[in-house]
């Protein structure tokens, strides 16, 4: 246990990092802008600095704006999830302060593409091991396990603002060229984890009661349960069916490997579901 943990938190760490290297060596001098409260940072530090004339970095404006979303996700999320996520919210505000920012490329299209690779590939890896980066993904996890939202719609709606004010302060191609960024960071993160907003597990297992039992006990979820058979074997057998948030997938893998290791998972991506989201 000690070890999964210990190589939980290297991965968030090592993550914020790559968020930050994007941000300082790609998109802050491109004027080119990454996704979420990372994005939102970054476009209220250009404004103060070119606008106002006051230098307020980004990673201290990012690590302000997490400050009531950490709070948010203590109480309703749970402490091991935003302990998770304040770590990388710290380690990447320190991470802007002491990377200097510097200009790699003059060409913003490069700047544009290899900023969100760095962003996708840190925010995928802390995904894929159970953790956030903070922001917009604690909010989602709030949302999703209160009630059924759509939670892609706030994440577009904030993206929109960002990318709208880039061309408003700037000009339109900062607007595309953050566009871009955004394609690029989504492409990268749904090739490492998934940027589905919701999947569907089916289980094939020995042990679909136990089970049963051990999904209820972390989240909120109805299961159908099916009689299977293993067509080689004959062997008779159970198959749980269960439509699950991306924000929830590690606990289920990690609940599926302590329960029954040998059981047979198909995760697939689902583009709608219709009826109640939620156990009874």
């Amino acid at each position: 246990m000690f070890l999964v943990e210990a190589k939980r938190i290297i991965i968030v760490i090592f993550g914020a990092i790559l968020n930050a290297m994007s941000l300082n060596l790609f998109l802050i001098k491109a004027n080119v802008y990454a996704s979420g409260f990372t994005g939102a940072a970054q476009l209220i530090s250009s404004i103060f600095n070119d606008f106002i004339g006051i230098g307020l970095s980004t990673g201290v404006i990012l690590f302000i704006l997490n400050i009531p979303v950490a709070i948010l996700g203590w109480l309703k999320v749970g402490k091991g999830f935003t302990i998770y996520s304040v770590i990388s919210v710290i380690v990447t505000t320190l991470a802007l302060e002491i990377m200097p920012v510097v200009e790699l490329s003059g060409d913003i299209i490069l700047n544009a593409v290899f900023g969100g690779v760095l962003a996708g590939v840190g925010v995928g890896l802390t995904l894929k091991h159970g953790a956030s980066t903070g922001g917009m993904d604690i909010v989602a996890m709030v949302l999703s396990r209160m009630k059924d939202k759509p939670i892609g719609t706030y994440f577009l709606m904030l993206n929109a603002i960002i990318t709208a004010m880039a061309g408003i302060l700037y000009n339109a191609e900062n607007a595309l060229y953050t566009l871009l960024t955004l394609y690029v960071t989504t492409s990268v993160i749904d090739a490492i984890h998934t940027r589905h907003e919701k999947v569907t597990a089916m289980i094939i297992t020995h042990k679909a009661e136990e089970l049963q039992h051990a999904i209820h006990d972390t989240m909120v979820r109805g299961i159908t349960i099916l009689p299977a058979k293993g067509a080689y074997t004959g062997e008779d057998k159970n198959m749980l069916y269960l439509v699950v948030t991306r924000y929830e997938l590690y606990d289920l893998e990690r609940i599926i490997g302590e329960v029954d290791p040998n059981a047979f998972t198909n995760i697939v991506q689902t583009t709608g579901i219709f009826g109640f989201f939620r156990k009874d």
